[in-house]
C-alpha cells in the first residue's frame, strides 16, 4: 500500500501528500476522500465514444467507452491493472485515494457498474458474468493484453470471475475485503441494505452503512456530530444502481472457481471488518492455491482508514 504510515480515519490522500488536510469526515461506502472533503472529485471528463483500437492516451483518464461498454476510468501508464469495485460504490469512490499511486507504475482502467458513475442503469439482473467480461472488454478498448486484477469487494468475485474466463490474460489477483460466497450475517447485511434502498430512506441506509463499514476505532474517532453531516451529505449521492448491486452481493457465488485460480494471488483482510467477517476473507484465501495473505487493520473501508497501507499493499505484492 503506500508509505510506512498509515492514514488516520478521515485524512484524505492530499494529506498525505503534505498538504494541509480536510476536517475529518467519514466516507461511507462508495464514497471517496474528494467526496468527502467537499472539493469537487477530479473525475476525468467524459471521452469521446473510442474508435476501433483507440486507447487513452499515457496518463489521461477516461469515463466512457464504445457503445455497449460501461464507462472506464483510465489512467497512468505501464503494465495494466484492472480495478473491480464494490457494491453501492464505483472506481473514483472505492480507488479514488490509491489511483494516483497505482497508476505511478500501471495503465489503470476500471469501469463503473450499471447505476454508477456514468454506467447507465441495466434494466435486468446483473451477473458475475456481464461484469466481468466488462471489465475485460474496457481492457480490450486500452489495448491491454495482459494484466493484474484488484478486486474489492463485491469487485472481489467479478475479478475472481474474470480470472477463471481469461486464465491467460491475467498476470497476477489481488482480493480485498472480499468473499467468495456471503454467509448468512453478509446476506442479511445486504438484505437490509438493498430493502432500505428501495424504500428510498437512504438517509437511514446512510446511518446503517457507517455503523457497518468502519471499524470501531475509526467510527469511535469521530464526533457524533461529524457523523450525521457526512450521513446528511452522502445520502443524496447513493447510487441508482446500488440496489441491483447489493442483490448480486447475495447471489454470488465463485467458491467453486477458487481452485482453479493459477496465477500469484494477494488476499488483503480487512480484519476489523463488521460488514464481511475477516474469517469469510480467509476463507476465500484458504480456496485459493498458493494465495498470500495480509492483514490491514481496518473496517470495510481501507481507502478511507488506511489508504497509504492499503496501496503500499498492493504495490509491494504487484512489484514482486
Amino acid at each position: 500500500m503506500t508509505t510506512a504510515q498509515s492514514a488516520q480515519p478521515g485524512q484524505s490522500a492530499s494529506a498525505r501528500s503534505g498538504q494541509p488536510a480536510q476536517s475529518a469526515q467519514p466516507a461511507q461506502p462508495g464514497q471517496s476522500a474528494s467526496a468527502r472533503s467537499g472539493q469537487p472529485a477530479q473525475s476525468a471528463q467524459p471521452a469521446q465514444p473510442a474508435q476501433a483500437g483507440q486507447s487513452a492516451q499515457p496518463g489521461q483518464s477516461a469515463r466512457s467507452a464504445p457503445s455497449g461498454l460501461y464507462a472506464r476510468t483510465v489512467r497512468g501508464s505501464g503494465p495494466g491493472l484492472l480495478l473491480a469495485h464494490g457494491a453501492g460504490g464505483g472506481i473514483e469512490a472505492n480507488y479514488g485515494p490509491i489511483l494516483d499511486g497505482l497508476a505511478a507504475r500501471h495503465t489503470v482502467v476500471g469501469v463503473d457498474y450499471p447505476g454508477a458513475g456514468d454506467t447507465p442503469l441495466a434494466g435486468h439482473p446483473l451477473s458475475l458474468d456481464e461484469l466481468a467480461d466488462q471489465l475485460v472488454a474496457a481492457a480490450d478498448a486500452e489495448g491491454l493484453d495482459t494484466f493484474a486484477l484488484s478486486g474489492y469487494s463485491l469487485g472481489g468475485p467479478v475479478a475472481v470471475r474474470a480470472a477463471v474466463r481469461h486464465p491467460e490474460r491475467v498476470r497476477a489477483l489481488v482480493l480485498s475485503a472480499t468473499f467468495a460466497r456471503a454467509d448468512t450475517r453478509t446476506e442479511l447485511a445486504a438484505r437490509i441494505w438493498q430493502e432500505l434502498h428501495a424504500s428510498g430512506r437512504h438517509e437511514l441506509l446512510a446511518q446503517y452503512l457507517t455503523l457497518l463499514a468502519f471499524s470501531a476505532p475509526a467510527l469511535n474517532s469521530l464526533a457524533p456530530q461529524q457523523v450525521q453531516d457526512a450521513v446528511a451529505q452522502v445520502a443524496p449521492t447513493i447510487p441508482a444502481g446500488t440496489g441491483a448491486q447489493v442483490d448480486l452481493v447475495r447471489r454470488a457465488d465463485v467458491s467453486g472457481e477458487l481452485a482453479a485460480i493459477a496465477v500469484p494471488t494477494l488476499v488483503i483482510v480487512t480484519a476489523q471488518d463488521e460488514l464481511v467477517a475477516p474469517a469469510l476473507q480467509r476463507e476465500l484465501a484458504a480456496a485459493i492455491p498458493g494465495a498470500r495473505v495480509a492483514e490491514l487493520a481496518t473496517g470495510h473501508l481501507p481507502f478511507a482508514e488506511q489508504p497509504a497501507r492499503w496501496l503500499e499493499l498492493i504495490e509491494g505484492f504487484l512489484a514482486g
